[in-house]
């Protein structure tokens, strides 16, 4: 046998040997995905806020329940509403579930409102759950005289807004052009706080899109003391303790309208969510799903979100959270574009 065949011969029988060896080996243990490092929890908010409250609840219960026990931080990362947030998951984030990141419902539907040119979709990112199911509220300060919906048709009534993607900035503009309301933004506040202090200072007649779980968990005592003015309710049904409060989607006129209102809102079955960054294997995304579900029914958790909230909320898990957004995604054409061109006016016009 030639010298070179032989040298293939050998090598053939030797790597056919090893091939059983190296198929058996194990994979690496799950226990040991996480261990070792820490889990950054970034909130698309700033110090205080709903936002921030929950980001940084789920950050002291989850590393109990990750394969390998790691540290949980959260940190802010406030601007545009959530949107710089995003972005930094969508670009530079890592993609091994070390970051997740917690902001508003408003950035949920920022890719299909937009006029900007933007290189993601929400359904590219890896939803992990979503703290509560809420309703949402506009809200004026007890001395604005601008105190019922019908007053707010009447005359024009300021709301602080935090960015163009955010809720506080679209729902008013939107209310205004299938409701008929006169809500005027001035948007720029970088967060809850900024917009709380806007309010208290007069600088506004009061904030559109404030989420019940959110007001309970940073202005108790504003609800204790009947500090606000509850106008209209968006969501697509009433809260439990706001029976008295209209909802927006019972005021609209037409079916249209109707759907137009479903969609703005329908991200409020997800609110407080928690992604990760898109290209997230799969393994890791069921490890935080798993994690997070967990992290929230844990006791201290319980304890802690009934103290703020009130409640144990109704969380909602990642799985369910994937579904909703590509419902959202595939809303009719229609209805999709008239929602889009509303927002653009209506944010041009602010």
């Amino acid at each position: 046998m030639p010298w070179n065949s032989f040298v293939l011969l050998r090598i053939f029988v030797l790597s056919s040997a090893l091939t059983p060896a190296l198929a058996a080996e194990p994979p690496a243990p799950a226990e040991g995905a996480f261990k070792g490092k820490t889990v950054s929890i970034y909130v698309g908010g700033t110090a205080g806020g709903g936002i921030d409250v929950g980001g940084r609840l789920v950050a002291r219960y989850i590393g109990k329940y990750l394969p390998g026990h790691p540290t949980a931080i959260a940190q802010n990362m406030p601007g545009a509403g959530g949107v710089r947030l995003l972005e930094y998951l969508n670009g530079v984030a890592p993609k091994d579930g070390t970051v997740l990141g917690a902001f508003a419902v408003g950035p949920l539907l920022d890719p299909i409102l937009s006029t900007r040119k933007m290189n993601y979709k929400m359904t590219d990112f890896a939803a992990i759950g979503a703290i509560e199911k809420d309703v949402s509220f506009c809200t004026t300060w007890h001395a604005s005289p601008v105190k019922t919906f019908e007053d707010a048709k009447q005359r024009e009534a300021t709301v602080a807004g935090t960015g163009a993607a955010s809720s506080t900035d679209i729902y008013p503009v939107v209310l205004n052009a299938v409701l008929g309301s006169k809500f005027r933004v001035i948007t720029g506040y970088m967060g809850t706080q900024e917009t709380i202090m806007a309010v208290e200072r007069g600088e506004t007649d009061g904030r559109c899109g404030w989420g019940w779980a959110s007001l309970k968990s940073s202005k108790p005592d504003w609800l204790r003391d009947k500090k606000l003015n509850f106008i209209v309710q968006l969501g697509l049904a009433k809260h439990p303790e706001a029976q008295h409060v209209p909802l927006a989607i019972d005021l609209a006129k037409t079916e249209e309208d109707k759907q137009v209102l479903r969609v703005l809102f329908a991200p409020l079955m997800m609110t407080r969510p928690f992604f990760a960054a898109p290209g997230t294997t799969p393994a890791r995304i069921a490890e935080l799903r798993k994690a997070f579900m967990a992290a929230l029914a844990d006791p201290g958790a319980v304890e802690e979100l009934i103290k703020t909230v009130g409640e144990r909320p109704d969380s909602t898990p990642g799985e369910e959270m994937q579904k909703l957004l590509a419902d959202i995604y595939a809303s009719p054409e229609p209805v999709l574009a008239r929602l889009k061109a509303i927002v653009t006016e209506g944010t041009k016009a602010n």
